[in-house]
């Protein structure tokens, strides 16, 4: 018996040290767990109701401005980059905390199966002095509250800080990117779905026409009315106007869905857009030399390019910080149950001192790992103002050639809708078939495809200009972030873009 009992605790660690095993080897018992059908299509109804609800109705034919308005409102790839800014925003407020004393405060409970007893023993001879003692009770209580301050922490800390609000601005003007990117298709896009808007009558009533044509060349070719040449020439041809329409009506076809889905209406659902009364041509009366000055100024690019710079030069400061000593300051209030001890609380003060020595010896490449950071910054800028520059003189040049080709398909086009007219005539008067004004009418339609092509390519082009002197789409402020207002500002916008222009001019003539 008495060679038994000194064998229980360590049979007691035995159990406990395979317990504890035993939880640490089922944690790594986790396999992955793929959603279900059923979790997948629990969240279908949840996900179609967020991605398209809460949206205002529409009440009638959708202008650009109105269209912009929607879009800049409930397209979710910008609402992404509005919380994207939300969330570094909230990163920054966490950074400003890093600055703050750390106060810590603890507490816990202690416990053990035998006293704490020790003895001493003589130096001298080796012989035991005292007799064993304790002076910690088997179980005891303690807390604390302690407030701590490092001087060097404080210091990093705040270059963190101000390199999170660096970055909170980089991402302000990737939004002015994204939205500028945006509203530069709604403006591609919704003159394209003009064109098809005006075009699908006409092109459906010349499938009819072309069709019935066709019907009636079968005929002539079974009666063999025509030589079999000239009748498989007619229907060809017939047949030719047939695929090229219907090419065009496909094609045109995707254009409100794809502005549909820019302004996040929901799938398949109808609408009219506002035809404009004219077609006028835009222009920006600068020169090239003040172009560039509006650009290197205004755009977002080097906005953000200004602003890594600047998070670069912080870079090298911080790193210079961390070579510096590091001095702490400490203050605490104790509390311990153990009732041996004579006080039970506390207060504690401390004042220590750090410094990595190591640090002095990687000083150079420290500081010169920031700088290179800070050069790459510099570097970049340069690079992002000479494509800036390339992108001015690009935009400009397209919207004097897009213009130029605009006048001639309208020339064109008059042209063509004149002989249109002028065949018509003839087949309805009997003086020719129905083949000379069909093939006519197919020329018109063509043509008139391209001149609404050709006014969308100019208003992109000019709305590219635009973006590329960083003047933004988005208008300087609205009455309210409500649709109504939003669609107001933006019918205001060109007229801010009229007067930005006009400022720039002015500053250009007194030079």
């Amino acid at each position: 018996m008495n060679n038994q009992k000194p064998q229980a605790p360590a049979a007691g660690r035995y159990r406990w040290t395979a317990l504890a095993a035993a939880l640490a080897l089922s944690g790594c018992a986790v396999t992955p767990a793929p959603l279900t059908e059923a979790e997948r299509q629990a969240t279908l109804g949840a996900d179609r109701q967020a991605m398209v609800g809460g949206q205002a109705a529409l009440a009638g034919p959708v202008s650009l401005q109105e269209a912009m308005a929607r879009a800049l409102k409930y397209n979710l790839d910008f609402r992404v980059k509005l919380m994207e800014e939300a969330l570094a925003q909230r990163q920054l407020d966490l950074s400003r905390l890093d600055m703050l004393p750390k106060l810590a405060a603890g507490a816990g409970f202690t416990a053990r199966s035998r006293d704490l007893a020790s003895s001493s023993q003589n130096a001298a001879t080796g012989t035991q002095s005292l007799v064993p003692s304790v002076s910690t009770e088997k179980q005891a209580h303690t807390a604390d509250l302690s407030l701590s301050w490092n001087v060097l922490d404080f210091g990093v800390s705040y270059y963190n800080a101000q390199q999170q609000s660096d970055r909170v601005l980089i991402l302000q003007q990737r939004q002015r990117k994204v939205a500028q990117q945006l509203m530069q298709q709604v403006r591609e896009v919704w003159w394209q779905a003009v064109g098809a808007q005006q075009l699908q009558g006409r092109i459906d009533a010349l499938l009819q026409e072309a069709e019935a044509g066709l019907a009636d060349a079968r005929q002539v070719e079974q009666q063999k009315l025509r030589s079999p040449l000239e009748a498989l020439t007619y229907r060809r041809q017939l047949l030719d106007v047939i695929r090229q329409m219907g090419i065009i009506r496909n094609n045109l076809a995707q254009a409100k869905p794809r502005l549909a889905a820019l302004m996040n209406l929901p799938a398949g659902q109808d609408f009219q857009v506002a035809v404009p009364a004219g077609m006028p041509v835009p222009t920006l009366g600068l020169n090239l030399e003040r172009m560039e000055e509006m650009a290197l100024l205004n755009r977002p690019e080097l906005g953000e390019a200004r602003y890594l710079e600047r998070i670069g030069a912080l870079e090298t400061r911080k790193a210079v910080a961390k070579l510096l000593p590091g001095l702490e300051f400490s203050v605490g209030q104790r509390y311990d149950s153990n009732k041996f001890l004579v006080n039970h609380s506390w207060s504690d003060a401390g004042l220590r001192v750090s410094w990595n020595l190591l640090n002095l010896f990687n000083a150079a490449s420290i500081k010169g790992s920031a700088q290179a950071q800070l050069d790459l910054a510099k570097a970049q800028r340069l690079a992002v103002s000479m494509a800036v520059l390339t992108q001015v003189h690009v935009a400009y040049l397209d919207l004097q050639g897009r213009s130029r080709q605009f006048a001639l398909e309208r020339e064109l086009s008059e042209v063509e809708q004149g002989i249109f007219e002028q065949n018509r005539n003839a087949s309805a008067s009997g003086a020719q078939g129905r083949l000379p004004a069909i093939l006519a009418d197919a020329n018109a339609v063509f043509s008139s495809l391209r001149l609404y092509q050709s006014y969308g390519d100019v208003q992109n082009a000019y709305g590219q200009l635009g973006a590329s002197l960083g003047i933004d789409p988005l208008p300087d402020s609205a009455a309210s972030h409500e649709l109504p207002a939003l669609t107001a500002a933006f019918a205001g916008a060109e007229t801010q873009w009229q007067a930005k222009v006009a400022a720039a001019k002015a500053v250009e003539d007194k030079q």
